[in-house]
Parts: structure tokens; C-alpha cells; sequence
């Protein structure tokens, strides 16, 4: 059944390419992918209707025992057949509803096809989760079909109340099925075969999938955005609203009635609610002009009416359930289909301009009116069949008290013949809103459609005839899923004939009624204008959206009022009162051993020594260099602990936070404000300890709570054995956790890239352009000079020693940087901590030479070195899938090589090296924004005459001066 699923996806996606090609002729093309879908499951039917139907497993993600399970039993192949064949026909019918030009097509075309793909998969699926999936996928896709039209307000309004009202329910469904899959199991099948026991839990779970269902098929509350939904274009609604989308809630509700048709509030949400919407959708239907809305609040009622039968759980009323599912999805197809006929022949929906319609379009009205008599139950189509069987399952229960006692199957039997009434009220109105000669009316102007575009109305309305007069052939195929109910008697087949019994004087009571409210409209209306609206959902979502809006404008003006020192006293305060003081109070804390020798003592001291400094000095520069002593005394520790790679990192993260403050220290005071003593100080000053005492705390509760072995404790086993090296720091980062690393890398790439557009506002590469070369001076010709860029700087900014220096550590530095990517597989080091080592080195080039000594240094575009490590990462981590292998795998090749001799080498290394190109990418970023950035805002302000904002630049003297000093012309 997977490919079934497969062939909708590929559909989906060459579809814009054959609207492109064949335009609106591309959808009878598309309408093969369900058509096939559909004969396939003809061909299954025999198995499925002898408990043999086909089941499939396709591993997904075997690590959580989520694999993608499909099962076809009754319920299921009646569902999947109603999604592809009703699909196929709308799909045709498409071909002339929209014109070639409409530039629309490609992308409805697509959505289209892949909703009829997400229904089918969630009908098809045999796992919770897989099918809030499938479920969640109609409802994004829905949202997009709904709002076509993205420029008009109607659209999107509609589009996104759907969407909210659909996902609320999904979410809440969603805790459902993981409060059953935990406590049970996710696998549906297994789930119907061995219900569980219905403790608080499991009523509570089954209540939150009726909440999803119950949201999908638009019962009470949630009924108004399916009218709302209507704003979309025809084949769409009768898609959505008559086979599929709404349909979800119905089948959710048929799925889990043989397991928890006895639950607790089972039958108040279903049959209770269910009832309630057939009689306030049919109510609303009887004042509507536009026939579309008039079809889209008898939607609302016949599910209801779904709804109720299917939540019944009893034998006869699961085969009623199935018989009006299958009916209304006929007879409300034709109905919509044929409004969009009527719509696009006349320019109108309106039934109050519509005259003389039925007699110019014989070929829809003829199959209409056979679909709304069967709508409305009259003999002989499926619609009577099936709702004479409801009828008789509630009877049953009027008589038997099961399941309900016989005072509440009375009151259900009174709500299922007035909102039958009421259908059979609508069904007059629409049919002769929609075809009638009306006295008073114009006849109006009807342009003949095209044949094929009544086809499928066509062979939509006859089939609500067929199956109704072949009732009794019908009835074996729906009777197995109304025996895996285990309350009430065995049913009588489906058939037009039972003789003369209540349910039959039921139904035609409803009929009469239902004829005398249409004959009485006007006074009906009257009544409707009167009487107030009890159920106005709508109303109700608006008036909570507007709530929503005006708690958060008031919320954002007491939180977010424009002040840092606020947000951040929120934040810590929250962080203190709340894991805070519960790791104090609640945590065990274990036993502290302070040291293991003296020197991590003193190492200890000199952190803390320096952290109190920094908050007492008023130079900038200090506080920085006393930071950077805090972060090297942590380096320290790490080197005692026996931590290398660690302390490697540490350190030179360390170096380049302190190169990264001084560069942008240029801009700002030597000196903090001083500010008097006040209270706020001593506020801060207490909640930063308050602070720093929590993350000990829970710190300290954190490392005494394991209760099993860390899952690394395998990992030197793992480095050495399939890792291929010896180093477990370096091995864990490219191979055992390598997607963390991947991840980590792709996020780094993703802050470089917003960083630079917001420093870089024209192009990322500021290497000195051929322009800007002409503001080096004519006298001092540099090329082919080692640090050339220092000619530029005026002498007493120049350092001999330092530009000495440089001479001796650039190429040893890049030589170092080298040896710690090629190495770290075994000894400490890696792609990042050489990567690091690499940028200092570019950093050490552009302190002693400036800025255009850094663009000799580096002539490339920053950008272009960090996407090309992200490409050679993925393609290294790819690679593998080329042999056979896995994504990520590491695997060991040796070879002799002149004249090295024997060599080692490990695949990971090229995924170390990527690793190593983004971060000298992100380096020279840096370098060049804060660098290169300042120097030139400096030099454009000294050129134009203007002073500096800030005071004496604390980077003057302190870091060689190397960069505020330039000569310039």
C-alpha cells in the first residue's frame, strides 16, 4: 500500500510541470493517480471482505519502533475507495472547471493531489502516530486548497480558521495517542484486538481523540469553520467536505468505536453532540441564499448525523454507519459539483436570482435532484436505505436499553427525526432555489457547459440510485466491520424494503415534516430572524481571537517595555525561583569533595579572584583581561583533570573572545560609567549570587542523580573499534555523535551568514577591490613585500618586534593548525581547535599589518570558505551511501604513499575538514567586521573631519595599535 502513497507523492510533484505543459488538461493526467489507486482496491476486495485484506511494514525509524504500518480491513478499503474514486472524478472535473489561463493551476494541481495522498495514507495507516501524521498533513493542506486565493480577505480569513480550529483539535488528539501508545500500544490493530482496561487514564485519552475527531468533522463547538471553508473553489468542497477531510472525524470515530464505544462521556460527545449539530446545521441551512452555504451547513448536519450512528456501538448501527458515509459521500459530491456547474453556466450562486435553471441543464439537474432526494432519504436511493437502517439501530435500542437505556434512545430517536425534518426542508429549498421557475424572477442566462465537465455530477448522482436499488449487494461488504462490534443483535442486510415499520413511518414522518417547513419558509424565516442564534461559533472564535490579541497587547505592555535590565531580571528570577529552589529543597545533594590536589585550589582561587575584580574595576580593557583570566584558570583545570582536547578548546576560544572585545573596545570609553550606590546595585548584585548558588545547586543534584551508566561508557570501546582512533573527544565529534555535530556546524553557518548581513550591508567580501588599492601610497610601492600592509601605517603605530614576531609564528601557527586537524583523530586536537589556531594566525597577520595586510593574507571571500566546509561536511557525510555504507560512516583505508611510507587514513578526516574551513570562515568574518569593519568607520570619519564619538581608543598602545593609525591620501 506504500505505493500507493508513493505514486500520489510523485504526482505531487511533477504536477507543476505538467500544468506548465498541458495547463488545466494536466489534471485529467493527474486524475490516472487516484483512478489506479481505485482499481487497485477493487482488486482486493474479495480478500478484505474475508478478514484477509493486505497488511504492509515499512521500517521508518526502528531506533523508537516507529515504522510506517498499513492495514486494510473493511473500514479502511470503504474509506480508501470513497478518497481515490471521488477523488479521480473531481480530479476530471477540475480539466473544466478551470481555464487554461488561470495562472493558479500548477500549484492547486499539486496540493490537490497530495491531500488526496495524506487522506488516503491516514485511512491506509495501522499506527497512532503515523496517522496524527497523515492527520496533520490534511489539515496544512486543507489550510492551503482553502486559501487559494491568497489576495482575497474571505480566503484567508476562512483558510486560517480552519487551520486553528483543525489543529487544536489535532494537538489535543495528539496527547491522546501518546497517552494510549504509552500506557498501551500505538499499533491500531493490536490496540481493537486487546482493548485495555478503561481506567482515568484511558477515558481521559479516548476523550482527547474525540476532541480531535470531533474538531475535524466540524460537530458542535467547532462547526463553523467548515462553512467558512466553502470560500474556496467548488471541487475542492466537494473533495474536502463530502470524501475526505471531514470524513477523518467520522472514520477516527468508526475506528474506535469497537474498543471504547462503552467508555465514559463516549456517548455524550458523540451522540449527544452529534445530534445537536444535525439539528443546528440543518437549522442554519433553511436561511441561507447562496446554495454552496446552504450545502455546506447541510454538511455540518449530515455529519452529525454520522457521527451520532457511528458512536452508538451497536452491530446494526455500525452498517448504518458505513451505508450513510458511502451515501453522503455521493449524494453530497454530486451537490457541490453541480453547484459549480450551475455557477460557472449562470455567473451566480445566489437562489433568489437563479430561474429556469433545471430545465437548460437537464444533464446536472437530473443527477442533482436524484442526489438530493437521496440526501434527504426519500425511496429508492442510498440515503433512505442508510438512514432507515440508523433509524433501526436506535429502535433496537428503544427496545433492548443497550447501549443506552430506553429514555435516552427516545430522545435520540426524537433528535434524529427533526433533524431529518429539517434535511428534508433544506433539500426542497436547495432544489428549487437552484432549478425551479420562480414567479417574479427573470429566466436566467445559461451558457451550456462543456459535456465532459457534467460527467462526473453525472455519474456521481446515478451511482446514489444504483446503490440504493442494489441495496442487498451492498451489505456484505460493509457487514464485517459491523461485526467487530460486540454490543447489540446481528443486523438485517441493508435493503429498500423491510415492510411497514417505525423506523420506515419514522422516516416518512420526517419527509412530511420536513415538506411542510419548506411549504411554510417565509414564516420560518420570520421565526429564524427572532429567535437568537444559541450555537454562533463563530461569533464565539471571533470574540476569543480578539481576546487573545488584546491579553497579548496588554501582556506585551507590561513585559516588554524596551529595558534590558528587566528582561534579564525576569529571566534569572524565574531561573532562581523556580529549578532553583527546587534543586535546593527537593534535590539530594550528594557528598563534595573540594579538591583532588592543591593545585586545582589554587587554580579555584585565582578564577574567583579574578571574577570579583571584574566587578570592581572601572577600565574596560581590565575587566576584559580579568574574563580572559577566569577562562584560562578553567583551561587550567581541565589540563589538571586530565582533559587535553578540552583545554585546547577552551584556550583558544578564550584568545579569540579576548581579540573579539579589544577590536570592539576601539569604539567605546576606556572607563565604565561610574554610578552612584543604590539600591538597584545591591538588587543585582544579590540576584547574581542568587544566580550563581542555583547553577551550583543544580549542577551539584545533576551530577549525584545518575541511577544508570552513562551511555558513553562505551564509547572507547566504540572510538577505537569502529571509529578507528584513539582520541574519544575527537572520534565522538565526527563519527559517534557526528549527526550532533553536523547539526552544530549547520547552526554555526547559519548565525556566520545573519551576522554578516547585518554587519556586511553591500557584500560580504571587503578584500581590498582594485579601487580601494589606489589608496595605498604611490611612493611606497608593496608587492612582492612580506607585510606589505604595514608600509601603510604610519611609523610610530608600527611595532618592529611585533611585525618580527609575526614573521616567525604565522607559517608555524598554519603549520600547527594543520597538525591538530590530521592529527586529532588520535591525539588531541581536531578541525575546530585547528581551525581556531588558523583564524589566530589570520588575526596575528592583520594586528601587525592592518587591515590590507589581512586581505593579503586572506584574498577570498569569508562567505565562500564557510559554505564550501558546510558542502565538503554533507558530502563527506554522504560519501558512504555511494559504497553501500551508511550516512556518516567511517571506515579506515591504508595505503603506501612515497615517500611517507605507510598511511593511516580514516574517511571521518574530510568531515574534520569542513569543520576546520567553517570556522576559519567565521574567523575571518570576524576579523574583517570587527577589524577591518572599524577601521575603515575610522578612517571615513577622520577623512570627512568629524570626531570621534568615543573617548581615547583603548585598543591604542595596548594591542600594537596596528589598525587606527593608517595613512590615507
Amino acid at each position: 500500500m506504500a505505493h500507493l502513497l508513493i505514486l500520489h507523492l510523485a504526482a505531487a510533484v511533477v504536477a507543476p510541470l505538467l500544468a506548465r505543459y498541458l495547463r488545466a488538461k494536466a489534471f485529467a493526467v493527474l486524475s490516472l493517480v487516484p483512478a489506479v489507486s481505485f482499481v487497485w482496491l477493487l482488486t482486493v476486495a474479495g480478500d478484505v471482505r474475508d478478514g484477509h485484506g493486505p497488511v504492509e511494514r515499512v521500517p521508518w525509524v526502528p531506533g523508537l519502533g516507529l515504522d510506517l504500518d498499513f492495514r486494510l480491513s473493511t473500514l479502511q478499503w470503504v474509506l480508501a475507495l470513497l478518497v481515490t474514486g471521488i477523488g479521480a472524478l473531481v480530479l476530471l472535473y477540475c480539466t473544466w472547471y478551470f481555464s487554461d489561463d488561470d495562472p493558479t493551476i500548477w500549484r492547486f494541481s499539486s496540493v490537490f493531489i497530495a491531500f488526496a495522498g495524506a487522506m488516503l495514507g491516514l485511512v491506509l495507516t495501522d499506527n497512532f502516530l503515523v496517522l496524527y501524521i497523515f492527520w496533520e498533513l490534511t489539515t496544512v493542506l486543507s489550510y492551503l486548497l482553502i486559501g487559494h486565493n491568497p489576495a482575497s480577505s474571505t480566503n484567508r480569513r476562512a483558510a486560517m480558521q480552519a487551520l486553528v480550529v483543525t489543529t487544536f483539535g489535532g494537538l489535543a488528539m495528539l496527547v491522546g495517542i501518546i497517552a494510549l501508545g504509552v500506557h498501551h500500544t500505538y499499533s491500531i490493530s493490536g490496540l481493537l484486538a486487546d482493548p485495555p482496561p478503561l481506567d482515568a487514564v484511558t477515558v481521559a485519552a479516548v476523550v482527547l481523540l474525540l476532541v480531535g475527531a470531533l474538531s475535524k468533522s466540524a460537530l458542535v463547538p467547532f462547526h463553523f469553520w467548515l462553512p467558512g471553508a466553502m470560500a474556496a473553489p467548488t471541487p475542492v468542497s466537494a473533495y474536502l467536505h463530502a470524501a475526505a477531510m471531514v470524513k477523518a472525524g467520522v472514520y477516527l470515530v468508526a475506528l474506535l468505536a469497537p474498543a471504547f464505544a462503552g467508555a465514559p462521556a463516549w456517548h455524550v460527545l458523540t451522540l449527544g453532540l452529534g445530534l445537536l449539530t444535525m439539528a443546528v446545521g440543518g437549522w442554519r441551512a433553511l436561511r441561507q441564499h447562496d446554495i454552496k452555504l446552504l450545502l455546506a451547513y447541510g454538511t455540518v448536519s449530515q455529519l452529525g448525523f454520522m457521527v451520532a450512528v457511528a458512536g452508538l456501538g451497536t452491530r446494526t448501527a455500525g452498517l448504518a454507519a458505513l451505508a450513510l458515509v458511502v451515501a453522503h459521500a455521493l449524494f453530497k459530491s454530486t451537490l457541490f459539483l453541480t453547484v459549480g456547474v450551475v455557477d460557472k453556466a449562470t455567473g451566480t450562486r445566489d437562489l433568489r436570482e437563479l430561474s429556469g435553471v433545471g430545465r437548460r441543464l437537464l444533464p446536472v439537474s437530473v443527477p442533482a435532484t436524484l442526489a438530493a432526494l437521496s440526501m434527504a432519504g426519500v425511496v429508492p436511493l442510498a440515503g433512505f436505505v442508510s438512514k432507515e437502517s440508523a433509524l433501526e439501530s436506535l429502535w433496537q435500542d428503544v427496545e433492548t436499553g443497550v447501549p443506552l437505556p430506553p429514555a435516552y434512545g427516545w430522545l435520540a430517536i426524537a433528535g434524529v427525526v427533526v433533524g431529518s425534518a429539517l434535511t428534508a426542508a433544506y433539500t426542497a429549498r436547495f432544489l428549487w432555489g437552484a432549478f425551479a421557475t420562480k414567479p417574479g424572477v427573470a429566466p436566467t442566462r445559461v451558457k451550456v457547459p462543456h459535456p465532459g465537465f457534467v460527467l462526473a455530477p453525472l455519474l456521481l448522482g446515478t451511482a446514489s440510485l444504483l446503490l440504493g436499488l442494489l441495496a442487498p449487494l451492498e451489505s456484505p461488504w460493509l457487514m464485517p466491520y459491523a461485526e467487530t462490534l460486540p454490543q447489540g443483535a446481528p443486523p438485517e442486510p441493508l435493503a429498500l424494503w423491510h415492510g411497514v415499520t417505525v423506523p420506515l413511518l419514522l422516516s416518512l414522518l420526517s419527509i412530511a415534516v420536513g415538506l411542510v417547513l419548506f411549504w411554510k419558509r417565509d414564516l420560518v424565516a420570520r421565526a429564524q430572524t427572532g429567535v437568537p442564534a444559541l450555537v454562533d461559533g463563530e461569533r464565539a472564535f471571533a470574540r476569543t481571537l480578539r481576546w487573545v490579541d488584546r491579553g497579548a497587547v496588554e501582556t506585551t505592555a507590561v513585559t516588554q517595555r524596551g529595558s534590558l535590565p528587566i528582561y534579564l531580571t525576569g529571566i534569572l528570577l524565574v531561573f532562581v525561583l523556580l529549578p532553583g529552589v527546587a534543586a535546593v529543597t527537593q534535590g539530594q545533594l550528594p557528598s563534595v569533595r573540594l579538591w583532588d590536589n592543591a593545585g586545582q585550589a589554587v587554580v579555584g582561587l585565582i578564577v574567583v579572584a579574578a571574577a570579583v575584580l571584574v566587578l570592581v574595576t572601572r577600565r574596560r580593557l581590565t575587566a576584559v583581561m580579568l574574563v580572559g583570566v577566569t577562562g584560562y584558570g578553567v583551561s587550567t583545570l581541565f589540563i589538571v583533570h586530565g582533559a587535553p582536547d578540552l583545554a585546547i578548546t577552551q584556550m583558544l576560544v578564550e584568545t579569540v573572545s579576548l581579540v573579539v572585545f579589544v577590536l570592539a573596545l576601539r569604539r567605546l570609553p576606556t572607563k565604565f560609567t561610574r554610578h552612584p550606590h543604590s539600591p538597584a546595585r545591591t538588587w543585582r548584585l544579590g540576584l547574581g549570587l542568587a544566580v550563581g548558588c542555583a547553577v551550583g545547586a543544580i549542577a551539584l543534584v545533576a551530577s549525584g542523580g545518575r541511577s544508570t551508566d552513562p551511555v558513553s561508557a562505551g564509547f572507547p570501546t566504540q572510538a577505537y573499534e569502529f571509529g578507528h582512533g584513539k582520541n574519544i573527544v575527537n572520534v565522538t565529534l565526527v563519527d559517534i555523535r557526528a549527526w550532533d555535530t553536523l547539526g552544530e556546524v549547520s547552526v554555526l553557518v547559519a548565525a556566520a551568514t545573519g551576522i554578516a548581513s547585518l554587519i556586511f550591508v553591500q557584500t560580504r567580501n571587503t578584500r581590498l577591490s582594485s579601487a580601494s588599492a589606489k589608496e595605498l601610497p604611490s611612493s611606497n610601492p608593496t608587492r612582492g613585500t612580506w607585510l606589505a600592509g604595514g608600509r601603510t601605517m604610519r611609523k610610530e603605530k608600527r611595532s618592529v618586534i611585533f611585525e618580527v614576531v609575526t614573521r616567525l609564528v604565522f607559517h608555524v601557527m598554519l603549520a600547527a593548525s594543520l597538525f591538530l586537524l590530521f592529527s586529532g583523530h588520535n591525539q588531541p586536537g581536531g578541525g575546530f581547535a585547528g581551525g581556531l589556531v588558523a583564524g589566530l594566525a589570520l588575526v596575528v597577520r592583520y594586528l601587525a599589518g592592518g587591515r590590507y595586510e589581512l586581505d593579503e593574507a586572506a584574498p577570498f571571500d569569508a562567505g565562500l570558505v564557510v559554505g564550501l566546509g558546510l558542502l565538503v561536511a554533507v558530502v563527506s557525510a554522504l560519501a558512504p551511501l555511494a559504497f553501500g555504507g551508511t550516512i556518516l560512516e567511517t571506515t579506515a583505508v591504508d595505503f603506501t604513499l612515497w615517500p611517507w611510507g605507510e598511511v593511516h587514513l580514516v574517511t571521518s578526516v574530510f568531515f574534520d575538514v569542513g569543520v576546520y574551513l567553517i570556522v576559519v570562515g567565521m574567523m575571518l568574518d570576524i576579523v574583517r567586521s570587527l577589524g577591518t569593519g572599524i577601521d575603515r568607520q575610522i578612517a571615513e570619519e577622520a577623512d570627512a573631519g568629524a570626531p570621534d564619538d568615543s573617548t581615547t581608543p583603548v585598543a591604542a598602545g595596548s594591542v600594537s595599535g596596528a589598525t587606527t593609525g593608517e595613512v590615507h591620501p
